[in-house]
């Protein structure tokens, strides 16, 4: 129930779900790279009366995945000082064009990187939102079972001192009957200031615990919530049989395979190698092509000779091409670039199987605290009933005035130490489990 309300309400598991969205804005804009775009230029010149010229140019361009763009455009041109190579048919020409990348950024560019890092943006960011929420639930789990364990704690001092408060009023009255004697009234007076002193550090302890837990308690709308007493934990005692996991090398294995930080450095790792890529292409020369058909105004298959112009003959005629050639001579930032990325790369792989191997050996170290701790509450039960066997017996001396209030308060002393030990252990059990499962990134 505490992890749904954190989920659900918790500013900070809100603000883990908002990368989400802002992978996607992420990914959108890269997207937008490859989207049609319309264009319209016009410019006209008129002078002491007499229109130069007027310059229309419209159309619609559409870039490819593959370094191909498509054109399809309207050109006018008309005027007394039309220059003669920009000279058009008084109706216009229709251009359709093609341009292509043919050296470098054939196999990859800017455009391609930025969408093929942004969808591993996407990616990256889902493993911190996973990093985030396996934290969080982490230490809403150790305030729980601190809130747990102070709780139990507190009403085990509270029955303690009633025992003495009890075991107080029967010595006063065994006293004035002449059963007992003065010094063993001041002996459980001192027992029960002793039980209250102690009470007023537990319900201290309580309440902390209790506001360290509500740090993690919201409802809806941001609004927080504070525990109150009405609200009660599970008994600790029924707790520990549930817990159920599988074996330390699994969980190892599992924390390597899927470990949100562990995602998060691979996709490092991805993203670096699109840059790699990225930097190699730019050792290539750049060779762009391009390509446009004309018309007479919308016709393509024009015929300047007044023949029939056949498909065949469409391209050869009425068009314009061009080719644009460079190329550094040394690469030198170029070939420093890709040495660099290169660098980058063997870092965060190095980095990468350090992490690897941290996490396998926190989980397995979580594990080992968890069987140790689940064997200590198995030795402290035993010593409970232990305790509990040499108290009844001591009182049971007591009565045939066999033995004193003072090892009595001594023997129940020791038990009581006992049970607030067993509590916190079986509060602790409870975390080193969850510790395992965070340690192993199973808690998101």
């Amino acid at each position: 129930e505490l992890f749904e309300w954190l989920l659900l309400y918790h500013p900070v598991a809100r603000q883990a779900n908002l990368l989400d969205d802002e992978a996607r804005a992420n990914l959108r804009m890269a997207r937008g790279y490859f989207d049609p775009k319309l264009y319209s230029e016009w410019e006209q010149k008129s002078f002491d009366g007499s229109e130069y010229f007027t310059f229309g140019n419209s159309g619609l361009k559409v870039p490819t995945w593959y370094g191909l763009e498509f054109k399809a455009a309207f050109n006018t041109a008309t005027g007394i000082q039309v220059d003669p190579e920009h000279k058009l048919p008084a109706v216009g020409q229709a251009v359709i064009g093609i341009q292509a990348t043919l050296g470098r950024g054939m196999m990859i560019d800017e455009r391609r990187a930025a969408l093929q890092q942004a969808r591993i943006f996407e990616q990256s960011n889902e493993a911190q939102r996973r990093l985030i929420i396996n934290d969080l639930l982490m230490d809403a789990v150790k305030a729980y079972w601190e809130w747990t364990a102070t709780y139990h704690q507190r009403e085990a001092i509270r029955q303690a001192l009633e025992l003495a408060r009890v075991r107080q009023q029967g010595i006063v009255e065994g006293y004035r009957q002449g059963d007992k004697h003065s010094i063993d009234t001041l002996d459980a007076f001192i027992l029960v200031q002793t039980r209250q002193a102690d009470l007023n550090d537990a319900n201290v302890h309580y309440v902390n615990a209790g506001l360290q837990l509500s740090n993690f308690l919201w409802w809806e709308n941001n609004t927080p919530v504070e525990l109150t007493d009405s609200l009660r934990p599970a008994p600790l005692d029924e707790t520990i049989g549930s817990a159920v996991m599988p074996s330390v090398e699994e969980l190892a294995q599992q924390a390597v395979e899927r470990h949100p930080i562990l995602a998060f450095y691979l996709l490092k790792i991805n993203s670096l190698e699109v840059d790699r890529r990225l930097a190699a292409e730019q050792l290539k020369p750049q060779l762009d092509v391009e390509y446009n058909l004309l018309g007479n105004g919308l016709n393509l298959l024009y015929d300047a000779n007044g023949g029939g112009s056949t498909f065949n003959d469409l391209f050869l005629q009425n068009y314009k091409w061009g080719l644009q050639f460079n190329m550094p001579i040394f690469l030198r930032k170029e070939r420093a670039k890709l040495e660099l990325t290169r660098l980058k790369i063997q870092d965060a792989g190095l980095e990468l199987q350090q992490k690897r191997l941290e996490i396998a050996n926190k989980v397995r170290a979580y594990f080992n605290d968890w069987q140790n701790t689940q064997q200590q509450i198995v030795l402290y039960q035993n010593m409970e009933v232990n305790y509990r066997i040499l108290l009844d017996a001591e009182v049971t001396r007591f009565q045939v005035g066999e033995s004193s209030i003072f090892l009595i308060n001594a023997r129940e002393q020791k038990l009581v130490e006992v049970q607030l030990k067993l509590l916190k252990l079986l509060a602790e059990f409870q975390k080193q489990r969850m510790y395992t499962e965070w340690a192993a990134g199973r808690l998101e």
